[in-house]
């Protein structure tokens, strides 16, 4: 999956970034992003969109990424800027951050998806990017461990909700229990709005 990669160091690129995101879409948590850059031609075996790959093939990934990157940077925005920006700016701050937070300057980003960040180097958003770009897939995976890990966390201080089971998405089990427990301070009370209309 080098052929972006490939085509913007045809183009004299060096440092190439790709960078995706995870948790976008659940009603409780964080959103996260990384940002991956890979020794040039280095295709890592397995490596794939992550909602491809089990948890169990993702845990064993995220080490593989973090010892072969030239480097990476996991960020995020927290519940109270999601709240506060709403959560598409959320995501491209969280962007932004782990384009920032390299340890080597990219001097070009791939971004997964639709849209761009406001970065200060040129990039270029790829939809479906992960399923096309080795650096954008090493990215998601790094996203999707990291934000995954937290929630299993977040699981022990709040065990009534199962988030260790869907990660805050909205699954019916997660619905039940906010409707039943009532939300709590990791919830995002702007996407709760729709299931109390339901309820109603």
């Amino acid at each position: 999956m080098l052929e972006f990669e490939n085509m913007y160091k045809a183009k004299g690129y060096k440092a190439i970034c790709g960078v995706d995101e995870a948790g976008r879409g659940p009603l409780a948590g964080p959103v996260f992003a990384a940002a991956v850059i890979l020794p040039e031609g280095l295709e890592i075996d397995g490596v794939k969109d992550s909602k491809k790959l089990t948890e169990k093939k993702r845990e064993e990934l995220f080490d593989v990424i973090k010892s072969k990157a030239l480097a990476y940077c996991i960020a995020s925005a927290s519940v109270e800027e999601i709240e506060s920006i709403n959560i598409l700016r959320a995501d491209m701050l969280a962007m932004k951050r782990a384009v920032e937070g390299l340890k080597i300057k990219a001097d070009f980003v791939m971004i997964d998806g639709n849209k761009t960040p406001e970065l200060n180097v040129p990039c270029e958003a790829i939809v479906k990017g992960d399923a096309k770009s080795e650096s954008i897939a090493a990215a998601s995976i790094l996203a999707k461990v990291s934000r995954d890990r937290l929630m299993k966390d977040l699981a022990k201080k709040y065990p009534e909700y199962g988030f260790e089971k869907h990660k805050g998405y909205g699954t019916k089990e997660h619905r039940e229990a906010i409707l039943k427990y009532g939300p709590c301070e990791i919830h995002r009370p702007s996407f709760l709005k729709k299931l109390y209309g339901e309820k109603k």
